[in-house]
Parts: structure tokens; sequence; C-alpha cells
């Protein structure tokens, strides 16, 4: 840190505005004439103790992300997924799947409504989260590696089926987490009725 920020740091601190505090006061008292001709120590003891008394400052709170923040992220790494899904070459077995499942997490990540009930509930979020970043990408790459594997040993299950049932069960727990994420904008409003009614 350079010097000149820290003398600007010093002039703007809490210290130096109590100081100056008690050193207008030292002012005030060698103008009414009780301070006599000792007024500059006067002045500068009054600035000095205040400046030791002043109270320290304190640290800045850390940045954290906000829910809101997250949400931005997510739709980021959403679009980024979508694009590799769509290099990825699905056979179209299961693309109408993959596409029910993206549109779903779209939904809920949209602004609005979705993502606002979303950045409410820290669990859904983190579900929502793993699922773009780990679940579905991971299920795709074992699906693209297994199909390339398949085709120099036939004869084993199709990849095609366990990439079928793992978006299955992807579309499962997020349509859960959509009902769950209704249920609770559901009771708000409930519990808004019955405060209304209650007042």
């Amino acid at each position: 840190m350079a010097t000149s920020d820290r003398l600007l740091g010093y002039l703007e601190s809490r210290k130096n505005l109590t100081g100056g505090a008690c050193g207008m006061l030292g002012l005030v008292l060698t103008f009414t004439g009780a301070a006599g001709p000792y007024w500059p120590v006067v002045v500068a003891g009054l600035y000095g103790a205040g400046a030791l008394l002043g109270p320290p400052e304190r640290p800045a709170v850390p940045d954290f992300p906000t829910p809101s923040d997250r949400l931005e992220e997510l739709r980021a790494d959403l679009a980024r997924l979508n694009g590799y899904l769509g290099d990825v070459g699905l056979p179209p077995s299961v693309a109408p799947r993959v596409t029910e499942l993206t549109s779903l997490l779209g939904a809920l990540l949209e602004p609005g409504q979705g993502a606002d009930a979303l950045a409410q509930d820290p669990e859904g979020l983190h579900t929502v989260a793993r699922t773009v970043r780990q679940d579905l990408p991971e299920a795709v790459d074992s699906f693209v590696r297994a199909r390339w594997w398949n085709r120099l040993a036939p004869g084993q299950e199709s990849p095609e089926q366990h990439l079928d049932r793992q978006l299955g069960l992807l579309a499962r727990q997020t349509v859960a987490l959509a009902a769950v994420l209704k249920e609770a904008d559901a009771r708000r409003q409930e519990t808004h009725t019955r405060y209304l009614e209650d007042r």
C-alpha cells in the first residue's frame, strides 16, 4: 500500500474523525478564553486523546456470492452444458429426454418466479448445481465413452439404455424439486393470507 493511500485511509478513519472532533472542542475552548496561552497544547492534546480513544476500524465483511450471483453462474453453466450436449451427437432415442431435462432446469433458473423460489432454497440450489455441473455431464460423457467401447465389443447392455435410465432419474429428481418449490410458494401465500385475516 502506498504512503498516500495510507495517509488518505487515516484521514478517513474513525480515530482521525474522533480526534478532529476533540480538537474542535479545543478550538472552542480557545475562543472562549478557557485555554489561555497554552491553546496549541490544549488543541493538540485533545486531538491526540480523541485519536487514542477513537474506535478502531472494523475490517470489511467478506464479499461472498449471493444466491442471485450463484444463479447467474448456473445459467452460464447451463448454457455451456447445452452447447456441449448439442455437439455430442446424442441418439434420437434419448435426445427428447435430454431436451426435457435441460428445459426444466432452464425454467427453474429463469429469472422470475422459479429462480426467486430456488434462490431461497439452498438445498434446491445445490441440487440444480450438482445436476448441471456434475450429474448430467457425467451421464452423457459416460455414455459417449461406453458407446465407443460397445462398438468394439457389442452384445452387452446398450449404453443408450443406461443413459435413458440416468436421464429418467435426473428428470424425476428435478420434477420433485420443482414440486417442493411450488409447495413452498403455496405455503408462503397461505401464511400471508392467515396474517391478513388475523390482522
